[in-house]
Protein backbone atom coordinates (compact mmCIF):
# COMPACT_ATOMS: atom_id res chain seq x y z
CA UNK A 1 0.00 0.00 0.00
CA UNK A 2 0.92 3.44 -0.45
CA UNK A 3 2.17 5.43 2.51
CA UNK A 4 0.00 8.22 3.51
CA UNK A 5 1.13 9.15 6.85
CA UNK A 6 -0.29 12.68 5.89
CA UNK A 7 -3.03 13.82 3.65
CA UNK A 8 -2.49 17.69 3.64
CA UNK A 9 -5.39 20.13 1.90
CA UNK A 10 -4.46 22.66 -0.54
CA UNK A 11 -7.14 25.18 -1.48
CA UNK A 12 -7.48 24.64 -5.33
CA UNK A 13 -7.39 28.45 -5.76
CA UNK A 14 -4.03 29.15 -4.38
CA UNK A 15 -1.59 28.12 -6.72
CA UNK A 16 1.56 29.41 -4.03
CA UNK A 17 0.38 27.17 -1.98
CA UNK A 18 -0.14 24.36 -4.44
CA UNK A 19 3.32 24.63 -5.91
CA UNK A 20 4.73 24.95 -2.61
CA UNK A 21 3.32 21.79 -1.61
CA UNK A 22 4.44 20.05 -5.00
CA UNK A 23 8.12 21.30 -4.72
CA UNK A 24 9.20 21.62 -1.07
CA UNK A 25 6.72 20.02 1.71
CA UNK A 26 7.03 16.44 1.16
CA UNK A 27 3.43 14.96 2.08
CA UNK A 28 2.67 11.68 1.42
CA UNK A 29 -0.88 12.90 -0.21
CA UNK A 30 -1.39 16.56 -1.54
CA UNK A 31 -5.08 17.05 -1.72
CA UNK A 32 -6.13 19.86 -3.92
CA UNK A 33 -9.46 20.78 -2.51
CA UNK A 34 -12.10 21.56 -4.48
CA UNK A 35 -14.72 21.71 -2.04
CA UNK A 36 -14.80 23.51 1.68
CA UNK A 37 -11.63 25.23 0.84
CA UNK A 38 -12.76 27.18 -2.02
CA UNK A 39 -15.36 30.41 -2.00
CA UNK A 40 -18.48 30.08 -3.31
CA UNK A 41 -17.31 32.85 -6.28
CA UNK A 42 -13.84 31.18 -6.95
CA UNK A 43 -14.88 27.36 -8.14
CA UNK A 44 -14.37 28.10 -11.83
CA UNK A 45 -10.89 29.36 -10.87
CA UNK A 46 -9.84 26.85 -9.04
CA UNK A 47 -10.67 24.00 -11.41
CA UNK A 48 -8.80 26.35 -13.49
CA UNK A 49 -5.56 26.04 -10.83
CA UNK A 50 -6.08 22.49 -10.25
CA UNK A 51 -5.92 21.61 -13.77
CA UNK A 52 -2.70 23.92 -14.11
CA UNK A 53 -0.80 21.82 -11.31
CA UNK A 54 -1.52 18.70 -12.91
CA UNK A 55 -0.41 19.27 -16.33
CA UNK A 56 2.47 21.36 -15.30
CA UNK A 57 3.49 20.23 -11.72
CA UNK A 58 5.84 17.73 -10.33
CA UNK A 59 4.81 16.40 -6.79
CA UNK A 60 7.41 14.07 -6.46
CA UNK A 61 6.89 11.19 -4.34
CA UNK A 62 3.72 13.34 -3.16
CA UNK A 63 0.17 11.14 -4.50
CA UNK A 64 -1.57 13.89 -6.29
CA UNK A 65 -5.40 14.00 -5.06
CA UNK A 66 -8.23 16.09 -6.04
CA UNK A 67 -11.10 16.36 -3.23
CA UNK A 68 -14.57 17.39 -5.68
CA UNK A 69 -17.29 18.91 -4.57
CA UNK A 70 -20.13 16.45 -2.84
CA UNK A 71 -22.02 14.19 -6.20
CA UNK A 72 -25.27 15.73 -4.94
CA UNK A 73 -24.09 19.17 -6.19
CA UNK A 74 -24.22 21.29 -9.18
CA UNK A 75 -20.49 21.56 -8.98
CA UNK A 76 -19.98 18.00 -8.75
CA UNK A 77 -19.58 17.60 -12.93
CA UNK A 78 -17.90 20.00 -14.10
CA UNK A 79 -14.93 19.53 -11.12
CA UNK A 80 -14.93 15.59 -12.69
CA UNK A 81 -15.02 16.35 -16.38
CA UNK A 82 -12.14 19.27 -15.46
CA UNK A 83 -9.62 17.09 -13.41
CA UNK A 84 -10.18 13.36 -14.35
CA UNK A 85 -8.63 13.15 -17.72
CA UNK A 86 -5.76 14.80 -16.28
CA UNK A 87 -4.58 11.78 -14.51
CA UNK A 88 -4.97 12.87 -10.34
CA UNK A 89 -3.54 9.54 -8.62
CA UNK A 90 -6.83 9.90 -6.52
CA UNK A 91 -9.88 11.42 -6.26
CA UNK A 92 -11.58 12.77 -2.98
CA UNK A 93 -15.20 12.20 -2.63
CA UNK A 94 -16.68 13.94 0.51
CA UNK A 95 -20.04 12.81 1.57
CA UNK A 96 -20.15 9.85 0.94
CA UNK A 97 -23.61 8.56 2.51
CA UNK A 98 -24.09 5.77 0.75
CA UNK A 99 -22.50 2.94 -1.63
CA UNK A 100 -24.26 4.52 -4.70
CA UNK A 101 -22.46 7.55 -4.76
CA UNK A 102 -18.83 6.05 -5.20
CA UNK A 103 -20.61 3.35 -7.66
CA UNK A 104 -21.97 6.29 -9.65
CA UNK A 105 -18.22 8.15 -9.63
CA UNK A 106 -16.67 4.57 -10.22
CA UNK A 107 -18.59 4.38 -13.35
CA UNK A 108 -18.21 7.91 -14.89
CA UNK A 109 -14.13 7.44 -14.35
CA UNK A 110 -14.31 4.45 -16.24
CA UNK A 111 -16.04 6.09 -19.17
CA UNK A 112 -13.34 9.48 -18.77
CA UNK A 113 -10.79 6.79 -18.57
CA UNK A 114 -12.06 5.38 -22.09
CA UNK A 115 -12.35 8.11 -23.40
CA UNK A 116 -8.37 9.90 -22.43
CA UNK A 117 -6.88 6.50 -23.09
CA UNK A 118 -6.46 6.40 -19.34
CA UNK A 119 -5.06 2.57 -18.22
CA UNK A 120 -8.56 1.15 -16.80
CA UNK A 121 -9.20 1.48 -12.77
CA UNK A 122 -6.02 3.47 -12.64
CA UNK A 123 -7.42 6.58 -10.56
CA UNK A 124 -8.03 5.38 -7.26
CA UNK A 125 -11.03 6.41 -4.79
CA UNK A 126 -10.75 7.90 -1.29
CA UNK A 127 -14.00 8.32 0.45
CA UNK A 128 -14.88 10.74 2.93
CA UNK A 129 -17.08 9.15 6.13
CA UNK A 130 -18.67 12.66 7.20
CA UNK A 131 -22.40 11.75 8.31
CA UNK A 132 -24.51 9.73 10.47
CA UNK A 133 -26.00 8.26 7.07
CA UNK A 134 -22.03 7.52 6.11
CA UNK A 135 -20.83 5.90 9.13
CA UNK A 136 -24.24 3.88 9.01
CA UNK A 137 -23.80 2.70 5.68
CA UNK A 138 -20.19 1.85 6.17
CA UNK A 139 -20.54 -1.95 5.50
CA UNK A 140 -21.76 -1.29 1.77
CA UNK A 141 -19.69 1.99 1.35
CA UNK A 142 -16.17 -0.11 1.98
CA UNK A 143 -17.40 -2.97 -0.98
CA UNK A 144 -18.68 -0.74 -3.55
CA UNK A 145 -16.00 0.12 -6.11
CA UNK A 146 -12.38 -1.51 -6.66
CA UNK A 147 -10.70 1.67 -6.84
CA UNK A 148 -11.02 2.45 -3.00
CA UNK A 149 -8.45 2.75 -1.37
CA UNK A 150 -8.64 4.75 1.69
CA UNK A 151 -11.28 5.70 4.13
CA UNK A 152 -11.13 9.64 5.36
CA UNK A 153 -12.99 10.17 8.63
CA UNK A 154 -14.48 13.76 8.71
CA UNK A 155 -15.16 14.70 12.64
CA UNK A 156 -16.38 18.14 12.40
CA UNK A 157 -18.91 17.66 9.69
CA UNK A 158 -20.42 14.41 11.31
CA UNK A 159 -20.52 16.38 14.90
CA UNK A 160 -22.88 18.40 13.11
CA UNK A 161 -25.08 15.49 11.57
CA UNK A 162 -25.30 13.54 14.82
CA UNK A 163 -26.35 17.33 16.45
CA UNK A 164 -23.42 16.61 18.59
CA UNK A 165 -21.31 19.00 20.65
CA UNK A 166 -17.64 19.16 19.06
CA UNK A 167 -15.03 18.76 21.92
CA UNK A 168 -10.95 18.34 22.24
CA UNK A 169 -11.33 15.02 23.44
CA UNK A 170 -13.48 13.84 20.70
CA UNK A 171 -15.59 11.30 23.00
CA UNK A 172 -17.97 12.40 21.16
CA UNK A 173 -16.82 10.76 17.50
CA UNK A 174 -14.83 7.93 19.50
CA UNK A 175 -17.54 5.34 18.23
CA UNK A 176 -17.72 6.70 14.46
CA UNK A 177 -13.62 7.15 14.67
CA UNK A 178 -12.96 3.55 15.61
CA UNK A 179 -15.91 2.31 13.25
CA UNK A 180 -14.05 3.97 10.26
CA UNK A 181 -11.07 2.60 11.30
CA UNK A 182 -12.29 -1.49 11.84
CA UNK A 183 -14.05 -1.46 8.43
CA UNK A 184 -11.08 -0.14 6.77
CA UNK A 185 -8.96 -2.48 8.15
CA UNK A 186 -11.37 -5.17 7.51
CA UNK A 187 -11.33 -4.94 3.78
CA UNK A 188 -7.98 -4.12 3.54
CA UNK A 189 -8.17 -0.11 3.17
CA UNK A 190 -6.69 2.20 4.75
CA UNK A 191 -8.32 4.67 7.31
CA UNK A 192 -7.08 8.57 7.45
CA UNK A 193 -8.07 10.45 10.44
CA UNK A 194 -9.22 13.57 11.62
CA UNK A 195 -7.95 17.03 11.40
CA UNK A 196 -6.20 19.10 14.20
CA UNK A 197 -7.99 22.27 13.92
CA UNK A 198 -4.71 23.72 15.95
CA UNK A 199 -1.92 24.29 13.63
CA UNK A 200 -0.14 25.76 16.11
CA UNK A 201 -0.24 23.55 19.39
CA UNK A 202 2.12 20.98 18.17
CA UNK A 203 1.68 18.59 21.35
CA UNK A 204 -2.16 18.40 20.87
CA UNK A 205 -1.60 17.37 17.74
CA UNK A 206 1.07 15.07 18.39
CA UNK A 207 -1.15 13.55 21.26
CA UNK A 208 -4.23 13.14 18.74
CA UNK A 209 -1.78 11.60 15.86
CA UNK A 210 -0.94 8.95 18.53
CA UNK A 211 -4.28 7.71 19.69
CA UNK A 212 -4.70 7.77 15.63
CA UNK A 213 -1.83 5.56 15.53
CA UNK A 214 -2.81 2.90 18.02
CA UNK A 215 -6.84 3.01 16.75
CA UNK A 216 -5.39 1.89 13.57
CA UNK A 217 -5.36 4.72 11.60
CA UNK A 218 -2.62 5.08 8.93
CA UNK A 219 -2.40 8.74 8.51
CA UNK A 220 -3.84 11.86 9.37
CA UNK A 221 -5.50 14.68 7.36
CA UNK A 222 -3.76 18.11 7.85
CA UNK A 223 -4.23 21.73 7.36
CA UNK A 224 -1.43 22.79 7.48
CA UNK A 225 2.66 22.45 6.70
CA UNK A 226 3.66 22.80 10.14
CA UNK A 227 1.70 19.60 10.50
CA UNK A 228 3.40 17.27 8.56
CA UNK A 229 6.77 16.42 10.37
CA UNK A 230 4.73 16.17 13.45
CA UNK A 231 2.74 13.65 12.31
CA UNK A 232 5.44 11.85 10.35
CA UNK A 233 7.70 11.34 13.51
CA UNK A 234 4.63 9.94 15.44
CA UNK A 235 3.93 7.38 12.59
CA UNK A 236 7.46 6.49 12.08
CA UNK A 237 8.35 3.76 14.41
CA UNK A 238 11.22 5.26 16.83
CA UNK A 239 14.47 2.99 17.08
CA UNK A 240 13.18 1.30 19.84
CA UNK A 241 10.12 -0.22 18.70
CA UNK A 242 12.21 -0.79 15.55
CA UNK A 243 14.95 -2.96 17.47
CA UNK A 244 11.93 -5.00 19.56
CA UNK A 245 10.06 -5.54 15.75
CA UNK A 246 13.88 -6.63 14.57
CA UNK A 247 13.87 -9.16 17.86
CA UNK A 248 10.79 -10.57 17.96
CA UNK A 249 10.88 -11.63 14.16
CA UNK A 250 14.62 -13.52 14.30
CA UNK A 251 13.02 -15.31 17.74
CA UNK A 252 10.05 -16.24 15.92
CA UNK A 253 12.25 -17.40 12.88
CA UNK A 254 14.51 -19.43 15.13
CA UNK A 255 11.70 -20.72 16.72
CA UNK A 256 10.08 -21.86 14.39
CA UNK A 257 13.21 -23.79 12.67
CA UNK A 258 13.12 -25.56 16.13
CA UNK A 259 9.56 -26.81 15.49
CA UNK A 260 8.15 -24.72 18.43
CA UNK A 261 5.42 -22.13 18.81
CA UNK A 262 4.92 -19.98 21.26
CA UNK A 263 7.75 -18.33 23.12
CA UNK A 264 9.27 -16.42 25.74
CA UNK A 265 11.47 -12.83 25.20
CA UNK A 266 12.46 -10.72 27.86
CA UNK A 267 9.84 -12.23 30.48
CA UNK A 268 7.04 -11.93 27.64
CA UNK A 269 5.27 -14.80 26.16
CA UNK A 270 5.03 -14.07 22.02
CA UNK A 271 2.93 -15.89 20.14
CA UNK A 272 1.42 -14.62 16.27
CA UNK A 273 -0.08 -11.60 17.00
CA UNK A 274 2.26 -10.36 18.45
CA UNK A 275 4.59 -11.04 15.38
CA UNK A 276 2.20 -9.64 13.16
CA UNK A 277 2.72 -7.05 15.35
CA UNK A 278 6.21 -6.54 14.78
CA UNK A 279 6.13 -7.25 11.06
CA UNK A 280 4.05 -4.13 11.12
CA UNK A 281 6.50 -2.07 12.61
CA UNK A 282 9.17 -3.15 10.73
CA UNK A 283 6.59 -2.60 7.71
CA UNK A 284 6.00 0.57 8.45
CA UNK A 285 9.68 1.79 9.41
CA UNK A 286 10.57 0.50 5.99
CA UNK A 287 7.94 2.75 4.29
CA UNK A 288 9.11 5.60 6.16
CA UNK A 289 12.51 5.28 5.05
Amino acid sequence: MRLRRSLLYMPGSDWRKIEKAARELEADCVCMDLEDGVALDRKAEARETVARALQTLDFGRSERLVRLNALDTPLYTADLETVAPLRPDGIVLPKVNSAESLRTLDAQLSEVERAAGIAAGSTSLLAIIETAAGVVHLREIVQASPRLVALIFGAEDFATSLGAVRTSHNTEVLYARSKVATYAAAFGLQAIDIVYTNFRDAKGLEREARQGLEMGFAGKQLIHPAQIAVVHQVYAPSAEEVKWAQRVVQAFEAQQAAGAGAFALDGRMIDMPLVQQARRVLERAQAAD
